[in-house]
């Protein structure tokens, strides 16, 4: 490594150590992921909400890890199942099996920003989002209708959150328990939009609100607004258990990863980006390829005529002059198929004439030298002078067509 690609070398990497201290020491931006799980701390979690009824209810509160239609098959069952998230999608079926179990005497609370359609059609209720046409952000304001609860104004989230509303409810079978209307420089609500009704199914009753914020860490510890929580939960205050959905929400943690722990950490997580990086500059400056010495590599030699010798001597030896006579006729015969381009199937007049015109050799000698290949043929025995004649006359017939005579 030259003295300029040194400098350059540590020149990157003391600017790459700058970034990771000031990435590292730089505040955490706040997460306002809608995630409403119990183990979350961010301001959309619900681990105070969570700490708070683990507190009072103790063992009647029952955390329920799988979806609602498997946990309603136990008919032992019995309580208000509690959803908060910030989209609640129930199916046909599963929401046929929750009915079914309301309808005995249960209960159920639904805080959601956005319900099911099937819930809703179900209920007959039709949901609207509210907004200001000018202002950018939508600040909602939320007030209970029953008096016990009612505090002197409206409480107010002072951050822009989707408002959600029921435009069409049955007003014969359902009964508001609370309105809302976004902030508009006043801290009263003059236009009140249903956000909290109470529907009921058989002997239970389903609670339906569209403000899942109001049970998130920073609605309770935001002023005195844990009294509007308080008086939602007062509707299901009956002394028996409370199931805590914990499937339905949008922050439960699926770990995919194996690499989840080293990227949930960030000090491990930029000591992996270290090594990462380490390993490009390594590649960048160390790892170019270097000159080496080419091998020589000898070329394959051809073995054709040793071996050739070695089969004819093997002949020679047993004395089987015969058969090296017809092996060299044979081979003779594969020679004017592939050189000549002569079918050698029928040796008649036509076939002569067409080896001797290609061959350059006369018409005479063409014949001459089959006559006496077909003797030597059709005999039993071949003397070594005639093995020797025949290879003397195929040689000189073959010099004529490779230009040799």
């Amino acid at each position: 490594m030259t003295k300029l690609q040194q400098l350059a070398f540590f020149g990157l990497l003391l600017m790459v150590a700058a970034l990771v201290y000031l990435e590292a020491t730089r505040p955490m931006p706040v997460n306002w992921f809608p995630s409403y799980t119990q183990e979350d701390k961010i301001p959309l979690g619900t681990y105070v909400m969570h700490d708070v009824l683990q507190k009072r209810l103790g063992e009647k509160l029952v955390d329920m890890r799988q979806p609602p239609f498997e946990n309603l098959r136990d008919t032992t069952l019995s309580g208000t199942y509690f959803f908060v998230n910030d989209n609640l999608s129930f199916d046909t079926a599963e929401l046929e099996r929750m009915f079914a179990w309301v309808a005995k005497g249960n209960t159920v609370f639904a805080s959601a920003t956005y319900h099911s359609m099937p819930l809703l059609d179900t209920l007959q209720l039709n949901v609207e989002t509210a907004w200001l046409p000018d202002q950018l952000g939508t600040e909602p304001m939320l007030k209970l209708v029953n008096p016990t609860f009612t505090a002197k104004g409206p409480y107010h989230i002072e951050r822009d959150r989707v408002m959600r509303y029921f435009s069409e409810i049955d007003t014969l079978s359902h009964t508001v328990l609370g309105v809302s209307q976004p902030f508009n420089d006043t801290l009263e609500i003059t236009q009140p939009l249903v956000n909290f009704i109470k529907a009921p199914i058989g002997e239970g009753t389903i609670y339906l609100h569209t403000q899942p914020e109001v049970f998130s860490n920073y609605f309770l510890l935001t002023q005195q607004h844990v009294r509007y929580t308080e008086g939602l939960l007062g509707y299901i205050n009956d002394g028996r258990p409370v199931f805590w959905d914990t499937h339905y929400k949008s922050g439960k943690s699926i770990n995919i990863s194996p690499l989840y722990i080293l990227f949930n950490n960030k000090y491990l997580k930029w000591a992996y980006y270290m090594v990462l990086m380490g390993a490009l500059l390594f590649v960048l400056f160390e790892g170019k390829r270097k000159q080496r010495s080419i091998p020589i590599v000898n070329p394959v030699t051809n073995k054709t005529y040793e071996y050739t010798r070695t089969i004819s001597g093997m002949y020679l030896d047993q004395r089987q002059t015969h058969e090296i006579a017809k092996k060299q006729i044979s081979l003779f015969f594969e020679y004017i198929r592939t050189r000549l381009r002569v079918p050698t199937e029928k040796t008649n007049p036509r076939f002569f004439a067409a080896v001797a015109s290609r061959s350059g050799n006369s018409l005479e000698d063409t014949k001459n030298l089959f006559t006496f290949m077909e003797k030597i043929q059709q005999q039993e025995q071949t003397s070594q002078e005639e093995l020797l004649e025949l290879n003397k006359r195929i040689t000189i017939y073959k010099k004529t067509l490779d230009g040799t005579s």
